[in-house]
């Protein structure tokens, strides 16, 4: 008799548990789907305003970097865009294996900006694909987005033993090398990224934060 009520109360508390668990997922899906919306909106007017943005602004992606965005259209319909997302993450966790299942991932990750979880499947990646030079780069700049400017020092690096002259990630090295305050690393890359590409847009700017960070201007 006890045996069926403890069995009774634990279906009970599991039911009551996955109601729950429901009703996050439901709010979860609404607040993403909600804020998907309001950031497109934002991004296309903020676009239309500014114009293009330069390697040390919005997502710090250099012209020409290694793809991160897939190519995808971000101001699509937000609710298409999270199904996107939830089918990608499926397929990456059934398929760990899958390099493309978790390169696709790692892109749709960072077009709604989930730097971390696009640096996750960005990781899955490199361990199956250790020389992939778009992942290398990639890993970079999600890490640098993501505020890991160690972390993407040491991608961006790694990316530049494959290609020493690849000018989009000696350029994303610049920008993360200012960002962490590094002027004679900054110095050393400027110089390379100006003998390279002496007409390079970003250098103007590079140069200018570079002479505030020897001035010890913040």
């Amino acid at each position: 008799m006890h045996l069926a009520k403890d069995a009774r109360a634990t279906i009970k508390l599991t039911m009551n548990r996955d109601n729950l668990l429901f009703a996050i997922i439901g709010i979860l899906i609404g607040f993403i789907i909600g804020f998907m919306l309001a950031n497109s909106i934002l991004t296309r007017d903020a676009a239309l305003k500014a114009g293009p943005l330069s390697a040390t602004q919005g997502q710090n992606l250099p012209p020409n970097h290694p793809p991160v965005n897939g190519g995808g259209d971000q101001s699509g319909d937000p609710q298409q865009m999270f199904t996107q997302v939830q089918e990608a993450m499926k397929q990456a966790r059934e398929h760990p294996d899958d390099f493309d299942a978790q390169l696709t991932a790692a892109k749709l990750e960072y077009q709604i900006q989930r730097f971390d979880q696009a640096i996750e499947y960005l990781l899955i990646a490199n361990k199956l694909k250790p020389n992939d030079f778009n992942v290398l780069g990639m890993l970079g700049v999600a890490n640098m987005d993501a505020g890991h400017f160690d972390a993407a020092e040491k991608w961006y690096r790694a990316a530049i033993l494959r290609k020493p002259d690849d000018i989009p990630v000696i350029d994303g090295l610049c920008a993360v090398l200012l960002s962490k305050g590094d002027a004679k690393g900054a110095e050393e890359a400027i110089n390379k990224l100006a003998k390279i590409d002496p007409t390079n847009q970003d250098l103007p700017q590079f140069k200018a934060k570079l002479s505030e960070l020897k001035s010890g201007k913040k």
